[in-house]
């Protein structure tokens, strides 16, 4: 990595999120440091997965996503960072419900929003998803859980 761009990332302690998708029965969900808004009007968010794990195969056939922000809590994101789909049924261990299109929505997140994947596009070692929200909700006030929080987690899978 360029010196100068890995002390400028050093610096950034952005949200991270947790993305979850379910097609014809399958669920996965992982947790994701590389997200943002990428468009005011119309509304659009883009989120990165990386294409070793396992949520991004399921996520490739997916037509929504959901997008967590999590609590100040770190077991959401160890579970979901720290495990693999390939082993675990995530969803067997947390509360959740079916959001838009089945999508599973955690009830511990602090907000989330279902997305319409409108495209995506192969950035390098992750594949970004373009998401028009369908759907939301934000139960929580506070600063969500960030970067540098969760820098002791072991990934499930490499990054």
């Amino acid at each position: 990595m360029v010196a100068g761009f890995e002390k400028f990332i050093s610096r950034v302690d952005g949200p991270v999120y947790i993305v979850t998708a379910a097609v014809e029965g399958e669920r996965a969900g992982c947790l994701v440091g590389f997200a943002c808004q990428s468009s005011i009007d119309p509304p659009r968010f883009v989120v990165w997965i990386s294409k070793q794990n396992h949520t991004y195969q399921l996520a490739r056939r997916a037509n929504l996503l959901a997008v967590h922000l999590l609590p100040r809590d770190h077991a959401l994101a160890e579970l979901f960072g720290g495990q693999t789909g390939d082993e675990v049924d995530k969803f067997s261990l947390v509360p959740h419900q079916d959001g838009p299109g089945g999508v599973p929505v955690l009830t511990e997140a602090v907000a989330w929003f279902a997305g319409h994947v409108e495209d995506h596009a192969d950035w390098g070692d992750h594949v970004g998803f373009l998401l028009a929200p369908v759907d939301g909700d934000a139960v929580a006030r506070g600063r969500p859980l960030s970067l540098t929080d969760v820098a002791d987690i072991e990934a499930g899978h490499p990054a």
